[in-house]
């Protein structure tokens, strides 16, 4: 089937138990709000906060998802690697070493239609490990990419806000939409660059809230106080959903549309601040 514009939801970083349970209670909503063609999304935080295995991975398949992209952390759970080894539908970034396993990028087809699309996971250098450079290895897989679809999106798994921003506007008009990941705290800058490329600097954690970015509030304060290692233990509560909804013309490859949502929403007025404005 022929289709003009192909809508996709990314989901950003799906952390633990407590993102699975927001996967379920809220992803839904958002299923039926958009009808997507197409659904990506970061599950390197998946399996307890580090990693993501067979299990969880066909978990977030039956959700609805399509394809899944991790991060650094992917490396920390070793049901990870002979996974990553068997499956096309799992992406880690492609920018590690050769000799690592798994794929850094895939094209998919879009089920029902005569659309194919391109997935790209690739991950930062600053204050990450010194692996190879993302703006070359993209370049790589876009000349490779391009030959079956113009239509491609990259997972840019990063710490540095400036990297992030840089990657943008070197591929701008080169590539359909570009999402930031791994910070964990969303970002409000989502937009369509002058060449037609979609980008935010963070799609922000579906999980936990009453945390850390995932991590329990007294470990990461030990962390912080005392300078020291502590046991990495994953927080629950206040489960909220982060994800950026965009649109994609199928002819031009560009990005015509892009909306994020965060849910539920923080309260962002005290009782007391309420009493006070009634009276």
């Amino acid at each position: 089937m022929e289709k003009e514009i192909i809508k996709v939801l990314f989901i950003g970083d799906i952390f633990g138990k407590s993102g699975l349970l927001a996967i379920t209670n809220f992803f839904p909503i958002f299923l039926e709000k958009y009808a997507p063609d197409f659904v990506i999304g970061n599950a390197e935080n998946a399996d307890d906060g580090k990693g993501v295995g067979p299990e969880t991975a066909e978990m977030l398949f039956s959700s609805g998802f399509d394809v899944l992209t991790t991060g650094n952390h992917i490396w920390d759970n070793w049901k990870s690697r002979p996974f990553l080894a068997k499956t096309n539908k799992v992406l880690r970034p492609m920018n590690y070493p050769s000799g690592n396993p798994g794929l850094g990028y895939f094209v998919y087809e879009i089920p029902n239609t005569d659309v194919k699309i391109g997935v790209i996971n690739l991950q930062g250098r600053t204050f990450m490990q010194t692996i190879d450079c993302p703006f070359r290895s993209a370049d790589r897989a876009i000349n490779d990419i391009s030959i079956k679809t113009n239509i491609i999106i990259i997972d840019f798994h990063c710490e540095a806000t400036a990297e992030k921003i840089a990657l943008a506007h070197y591929l701008d008009g080169k590539v359909s939409v570009i999402v930031g990941t791994h910070t964990h705290i969303q970002s409000a800058d989502e937009r369509i660059l002058p060449k037609g490329t979609g980008y935010i600097t963070d799609v922000g954690m579906t999980g936990p809230y009453n945390s850390v970015v995932g991590l329990k509030v007294d470990i990461a304060l030990k962390r912080f106080l005392l300078q020291t290692p502590f046991k990495f233990e994953q927080a629950s509560g206040d489960e909220h959903i982060a994800g950026i909804y965009f649109e994609i013309n199928c002819t031009t490859g560009k990005c015509v549309k892009i909306e994020r949502f965060f849910y539920p929403e923080f309260q962002k007025t005290s009782f007391v601040g309420v009493q006070n404005e009634k009276q």
